[in-house]
C-alpha cells in the first residue's frame, strides 16, 4: 500500500471481536491506527502492552483497530483468538481476517504491522516488525499535530 493511498473498506471479516467498525465510522473526525497481529506471533504479543498504552494514551484523539491474520491453521480458532486477545488486553475492535481479505486489500503480509491514516483516511505511515514504537508515536503525533493547525 502506497503512502497517501485511501484506507480500504473494512470488509471481509470472518468475525469481529469487541464491536464492529466501518471505514465510514473511522474517517472524518480523527486519525486511525490499524495494527495487524496474530496469536502465533511472539513479537506481536511482546508489542501488545505498548500498543495498549498507546491506545489508552490517545483514546480521545485516535481510532485504534486490531486486525488478526492467521499464519497457520492453528490461528483460525476464533475461541483461541478471543482468549489470547483477552490475555493481552486487546479491548479495541478486532477484525478477524481469517480469509486474508483485508490483508490483501492492504497488501500486507507482516505481523506485527502498523498503518496510520489521517482523519481523511489517507495512509500516512506504515511500519512492520517488533519495536519501533517511538517512530510510530512520532508519526501519530505528526498527524495529530495537523489537526491542531
Amino acid at each position: 500500500m502506497k503512502l497517501r493511498a485511501p484506507m480500504p473498506a473494512l470488509e471481509g471479516a470472518t468475525a469481529w471481536i469487541n464491536g464492529e467498525r466501518t471505514k465510514d465510522q473511522l474517517v472524518g473526525e480523527k486519525p486511525t491506527l490499524i495494527h495487524y497481529w496474530s496469536i502465533s506471533c511472539h513479537l506481536c504479543k511482546e508489542a501488545m502492552p505498548q500498543v495498549n498504552q498507546f491506545r489508552d494514551r490517545y483514546k480521545d484523539k485516535l481510532n485504534v483497530i486490531a486486525v488478526h491474520i492467521p499464519r497457520s491453521e492453528n490461528d483460525l480458532d476464533l475461541d483461541e483468538i478471543k482468549t489470547v486477545a483477552e490475555e493481552h488486553g486487546i479491548t479495541q475492535p478486532i477484525f478477524v481476517d481469517s480469509e486474508l481479505k483485508l490483508a490483501d486489500a492492504f497488501e500486507n503480509q507482516y505481523v506485527p504491522a502498523y498503518y496510520v491514516f489521517d482523519k481523511e483516511g489517507n495512509l500516512r505511515h506504515f511500519q512492520a516488525g517488533g519495536g519501533g514504537m517511538k517512530m510510530l508515536e512520532k508519526r501519530v503525533n505528526r498527524v495529530l499535530g495537523e489537526l491542531e493547525k
